[in-house]
C-alpha cells in the first residue's frame, strides 16, 4: 500500500509549493504528480492547444483521465504520491476514491484567501486571470478532509502540520469513510 498525499485547493493557493517542500522533508520518497508537470514539462502538445491547432476543450476529459490513470498506477506499483490538483468536478473526486482507495490516502485541503490568490494570479501571469476565483467558489464544496492548511502560512509549518497528520495514521477524510 502506498501513500498518497492529495493537496486539493484553487489555482495559485500554494499547492506547488507545499508539495515540493513536502517532498523534500519527507522521511520516504514521494513522487509529485500534478496537471502542471504535464503542461510544463513537454508531455501535452500546449503551443498546440494554445495556437488553436488543438481544441482543448475537445481534450480535456481524456487528459485528466489519463492524468487520474498515472496516479493510479504509480500508487499501484508501490510508489508514494504526492498528488496536486484541483478537484473541479464531482466525478474526479469519485473516480479518485475508486481508484485509490486501496492506499493510505491524506487529504489534505489547501485554503487561500481570495484577495491572496488574484494577487498571486497576476504576479504568474501564466493562468487565465479569474481561474483561482473560480476555483475558490466551488474546490472545497462538499470536501471533507483529514487536515487544512492556509496557503499563506510559513511553509514549514505547513509541511510540519501534513507530515505530523500522515505519521499518525489518523485518517477522517471522505477517502476514508469511502471504504
Amino acid at each position: 500500500m502506498a501513500q498518497v498525499i492529495l493537496l486539493n485547493g484553487p489555482s495559485s493557493s500554494g499547492k506547488s509549493s507545499l508539495a515540493r517542500a513536502l517532498q523534500a522533508q519527507a522521511d520516504a520518497p514521494f513522487w509529485h504528480i500534478s496537471l502542471d508537470h504535464l503542461r510544463d514539462g513537454g508531455i501535452l502538445p500546449m503551443d498546440r492547444f494554445r495556437s488553436g491547432d488543438l481544441d482543448w476543450k475537445a481534450h480535456r476529459a481524456r487528459v485528466f483521465d489519463g492524468l487520474h490513470a498515472m496516479a493510479s498506477a504509480a500508487a499501484d506499483a508501490g510508489n508514494n504520491l504526492i498528488f496536486e490538483h484541483i478537484l473541479e468536478k464531482p466525478t474526479w473526486i469519485d473516480t479518485l476514491k475508486g481508484s485509490l482507495g486501496a492506499h493510505d490516502v491524506l487529504f489534505v485541503g489547501v485554503y487561500c484567501d481570495l484577495d491572496v490568490l488574484n494577487t498571486r494570479e497576476r504576479e504568474r501571469g501564466d493562468r487565465p486571470i479569474g481561474s483561482a476565483a473560480l476555483d475558490h467558489a466551488s474546490v472545497h464544496v462538499g470536501r471533507t478532509y483529514d487536515i487544512t492548511v492556509d496557503g499563506t502560512a510559513p511553509i514549514e509549518s505547513n509541511v510540519d502540520a501534513v507530515l505530523k497528520v500522515l505519521g499518525s495514521g489518523r485518517r477522517v477524510s471522505e477517502f476514508h469513510t469511502a471504504r
